[in-house]
């Protein structure tokens, strides 16, 4: 036998073992949602060559929840996450991510030899992953590597083969952005530090737990690597305890002797494990099928890695004019809001508070500094965030100085919301006439711009009636109902509008488009979006019946196979469940007083759009910060924030039989489903009658027992 072969014999008899006694995270799969999306009947359409799909885009490495570090593998730099599961290669372990073709920080690779080789081969039959956990095989380099993290440090342990001249090779010229600047120096015998700069500076500190024998901070056969080479021969393993910041180096230390400090290797991956089981095992799911609950979980522990943490454990960090603050709230880098504000942050608030908490503490904190509340990609949707946490009762927070930062959102220029004189002069955002407009076009996206604003309008209107603000309730709650000013009663559809208020003439509403008219989306996708007004949606359809049947259209009419854009994949008729847009329209149904076409929809989305593809690893489009992921949790357990501005949610049938939440500081709550069907004939909560299908979030909270019958 080889010494490869007893090396990775020895890695093998462990695989099946670290997790087995642990209840959930044995259920999470972080390879789903890193594998290609192929299919182009599923996709909709195909791809031109050399296209891969926006889909998925999470990566297996490991990581704590909403920590500052996220340890993951690179096989590509420049992807979405930089781990496409196709790939065969290997080019560096990397200390933060998000999957939105950013990040990666801190490149670093175990290799040996005398001549530069900058990655190695690996198979998916020599890798694991678990939550807290990830190992993987460098065939080129006999090395095999385990990973571990905390919250703001990475440990590596590698394995040489007997003999081997051992390297560890950083690369701090590439990332997922831009590098600007970087910089590595020897610290005393056993140690590095440095940092990359991109948009801020990234800095570590890391201790290695032999000698270092040779640094050389640019190599001569490329200046852009950088090598630390440890004494041939030695069998025990190389690790590397390294610690993050965004502060400076000497912060950087401090996090890892705080963090890590004498922790071996298998404390630290012991701890992660433990932390994780707490977390997921914050909701029981009992019953359904394996694969079932394989996605859920899965779903779950994707949905609490982001937003990352920035602060460091003497609360420090950068603020938004890069000035070094030190707070008494643990900071957190923006949210994604355009994605997460749907359901994630909805979730968040339900699970993690207290990080819910600190996330609007730092968007204030931004927001004191620059003036404005920050969005993220589009729409002011940290209204919806702020105010409907407020309503679920996370107030920890000055609500006052948020309220006067949303209000500035809401109605200064330069800031949050462009366009957002004409807006409000206007009561929408007009649109350019451009006569032949494509995908990439670029123009003012009015349509989705007005249709967001006035539901952030609504978020601002709650918040001021919880306040006591009557003005601005009345004048919120009146621009909340500028949506209407885009609906073209001609055509069916919410339509762009000229200046001069003519409807903009080139107009298809099948086709997709990134910023003309509408924001990553068609017509089809944009036309219901008034969660908080679908009462006056249908009143412009003329009644519940023809809102159902244009609801039967959304989900009927084929997708024209011709259009073709890159995050719009996987449809169900027109709806798209590959991109956000129009991710609460399933439940549009209830307002029409049909039930059971929503939960078929449901159904359909949930068995068949996550967890697909040759291996069950794909999902229909990006997971966006853990979006994709939060619809799954929340309609598997049977309720969605169809408004999350709002503090209730809509009740529909859960995947499993029964869902047992344990919210901090909430009682127990309870799920039950009595039935396998999936028409709703009766609710009772704590064996009384529901009427209707809302659960309040104070319900929840009390706890107690939901029954669907």
């Amino acid at each position: 036998m080889t010494a490869i072969a007893v090396l990775w014999f020895g890695v093998a008899a462990c695989k099946t073992s670290p997790v087995k006694e642990y209840q959930f995270i044995k259920y999470v799969n972080p390879f789903i949602g890193t594998a290609p999306l192929t299919d182009t009947l599923f996709i909709g359409y195909t791809p031109p060559e050399g296209w891969r799909v926006w889909a998925g885009l999470t990566y297996p490495g490991v990581s704590l929840p909403n920590a500052m570090v996220q340890l993951s593998p690179i096989t590509k730099f420049g992807s979405g996450a930089g781990y496409e599961y196709e790939d065969t290669t290997i080019h560096a372990f990397t200390h933060t991510n998000l999957g939105h073709w950013n990040l990666c920080h801190i490149p670093a690779l175990p290799v040996t030899g005398e001549r530069l080789k900058t990655f190695s081969r690996f198979s998916h039959e020599r890798e694991q992953a678990m939550p807290g956990y990830y190992q993987v095989f460098l065939e080129d380099f006999g090395v095999n590597v385990e990973l571990t993290s905390t919250l703001r440090c990475g440990f590596h342990r590698y394995k040489y083969l007997e003999g081997a001249q051992r390297k560890v090779l950083f690369n701090l010229a590439r990332s997922n952005e831009r590098v600007r600047e970087w910089e590595i120096t020897q610290e005393g015998p056993n140690a590095v530090s440095g940092y990359q700069r991109t948009g801020g500076k990234v800095f570590f500190y890391a201790v290695f737990n032999q000698d270092i024998e040779e640094f050389i901070a640019k190599l001569q056969e490329d200046p852009n690597y950088s090598s630390i080479a440890f004494r041939s021969g030695a069998n025990s393993a190389l690790e590397m305890k390294i610690g993050l910041s965004f502060v400076s180096v000497e912060n950087a230390r401090e996090n890892l002797e705080t963090e890590i400090g004498e922790k071996s290797f298998e404390q630290v991956k012991r701890e992660a494990f433990d932390l994780w089981e707490n977390h997921l095992g914050k909701i029981a799911a009992t019953g359904g099928s394996e694969k079932q609950r394989e996605l859920f979980y899965s779903s779950l522990y994707r949905a609490f890695l982001w937003p990352a943490l920035r602060s460091d454990v003497n609360g420090e960090y950068t603020d938004a004019k890069g000035a070094v603050v030190k707070g008494d709230f643990n900071y957190y880098a923006t949210p994604a809001l355009w994605d997460t504000y749907r359901n994630k942050l909805v979730l968040l608030g339900i699970l993690s508070p207290e990080v819910a908490s600190d996330i609007i503490k730092s968007l204030i904190d931004m927001g004191e500094k620059r003036g404005f509340i920050p969005t993220y990609f589009h729409g002011d949707h940290a209204a919806v965030f702020i105010a409907g946490s407020y309503l679920r009762g996370i107030s920890d927070f000055d609500v006052e100085k948020a309220y006067k930062l949303l209000l500035n959102n809401a109605t200064l220029e330069g800031g949050t919301r462009p366009f957002i004189k004409e807006y409000m002069e206007m009561g929408y955002i007009p649109e350019h006439d451009i006569p032949n407009p494509h995908v990439e076009t670029k123009a003012t996206a009015g349509v989705t711009k007005t249709l967001e604003y006035a539901y952030d309008d609504y978020a601002i209107a709650l918040l001021a009636r919880r306040l006591n603000d009557t003005a601005v309730y009345n004048e919120m709650m009146r621009r909340s109902r500028n949506y209407r000013n885009l609906f073209d009663a001609s055509t069916g559809f919410m339509r762009g509008r000229l200046a001069d208020g003519s409807w903009v003439k080139n107009f298809d509403p099948q086709y997709p488009y990134y910023e003309y008219m509408y924001r990553e989306a068609n017509a089809w996708q944009s036309t219901f979006f008034a969660p908080h007004d679908v009462e006056g949606l249908i009143e412009l359809f003329g009644g519940k019946d023809n809102f159902e049947a244009k609801l039967d259209s959304l989900f009927s009419v084929p997708w024209n196979r011709k259009h073709i854009a890159r995050n719009i994949s996987s449809f169900i008729g027109q709806y798209c469940h590959g991109n956000q847009p129009d991710h609460n329209y399933p439940y549009l149904y209830y307002f029409a007083g049909k039930q059971e076409k929503s939960q078929k929809i449901l159904d359909t989305l949930m068995n068949h759009f996550y967890g697909v593809g040759e291996h069950g690893l794909a999902l229909c489009g990006m997971d966006d910060a853990g979006e994709m992921s939060s619809w799954y949790v929340f309609n598997a357990m049977g309720f969605y924030p169809f408004s999350p501005a709002d503090d209730e949610y809509i009740i529909s049938v859960p995947l499993f039989e029964r869902v047992d939440i344990r919210a901090p500081g909430a009682a127990l709550f309870t799920i039950k489903r009595n039935t396998k069907g999936r028409k709703i004939e009766s609710l009772s909560l704590n064996g009384n009658k529901l009427e209707g299908y809302k659960l309040s979030h104070q319900r929840l909270r009390e706890g107690g027992v939901l029954e669907i019958n």
